[in-house]
C-alpha cells in the first residue's frame, strides 16, 4: 500500500515533465542529474524525476530544438552533457505554462462543486 501511495504521489499530468525541464533550463544550464535534483529540492520532495523519464524527455527536446546540448565537465570535474534552453524552448515554455493553468483552473472549478 505504502508503494502505490509513493508512486501515485509522483505521477504527473502529461507534458508536466517537460514543463518543469523547460522551466528549470530558464533559470541556468545544467546537467541531468542536476535538473532532476533542482525539479525535486523546489518540491521539497514531492515530485522525483527518474533517470528513465528524464533522458528521454531531453532526447524529444533536443529533436525539437527546445533545448541545446555541449559535454562539459561538471562541478565533481565529470564530463557531462549540459542542456541549454534554445529561444524555441522559451516559447515552448511560454505555451505549456498557459496550457497548465488552463486544466489545473479546470480541474481546480471541478473540485470546488459540491
Amino acid at each position: 500500500m505504502k508503494e502505490a501511495r509513493a508512486k501515485s504521489r509522483n505521477e504527473l499530468l502529461p507534458g508536466t515533465l517537460e514543463m518543469l525541464i523547460l522551466k528549470t533550463l530558464s533559470i541556468e544550464s545544467m546537467h541531468g542529474y542536476g535538473i532532476a535534483q533542482h525539479i525535486q529540492m523546489l518540491s521539497a520532495d514531492v515530485l522525483t524525476v527518474e533517470e528513465g523519464s528524464l533522458y528521454p524527455a531531453l532526447q524529444r527536446m533536443l529533436v525539437k530544438r527546445w533545448v541545446s546540448a555541449e559535454w562539459k565537465l561538471s562541478a565533481n570535474n565529470r564530463r557531462a552533457r549540459f542542456y541549454t534552453l534554445t529561444p524555441a524552448g522559451r516559447k515552448q515554455l511560454g505555451l505549456e505554462e498557459s496550457r497548465f493553468s488552463e486544466i489545473f483552473g479546470a480541474i481546480r472549478r471541478v473540485m470546488k462543486t459540491t
